[in-house]
């Protein structure tokens, strides 16, 4: 039907093009800015550059598990309470405001 790349998914809450998004059991990059609520593209294969957890500690080396927190709308190097949506394409210092990843194409919880 399709190579499964970018999924027509309805936003969970307002996302901006580039942001993230937990829909059920799949994890998506938004290709446009949408409302909540909104139907739109989201890619759920590639690699991505994406808001990262901050701050002492959370730096993490190349092929590091990524996981989601849906609550602060970022992605973490910690499992508890979130979702494994891919791995480190390359590593991030704790500063570092972004994190490069590449999705696995759904969560695995």
């Amino acid at each position: 039907v399709q190579k499964g790349e970018t999924l027509t998914l309805t936003a969970p809450d307002a996302v901006s093009a580039g942001g993230g998004a937990l829909v059920g059991s799949v994890f998506g990059v938004a290709t446009n800015d949408y409302a909540n609520g909104e139907e739109g593209e989201f890619q759920v294969a590639g690699v991505f550059d994406l808001t990262r957890e901050t701050g002492a500690s959370t730096g993490f080396t190349q092929g590091t598990l990524i996981y989601w927190d849906n609550t602060n709308k970022r992605v973490t190097k910690t499992l508890t309470s979130n979702k494994l949506i891919g791995v480190a394409a390359k590593a991030a210092a704790d500063g570092d405001a972004t994190a490069r990843v590449r999705l696995n194409g759904a969560f695995i919880s």
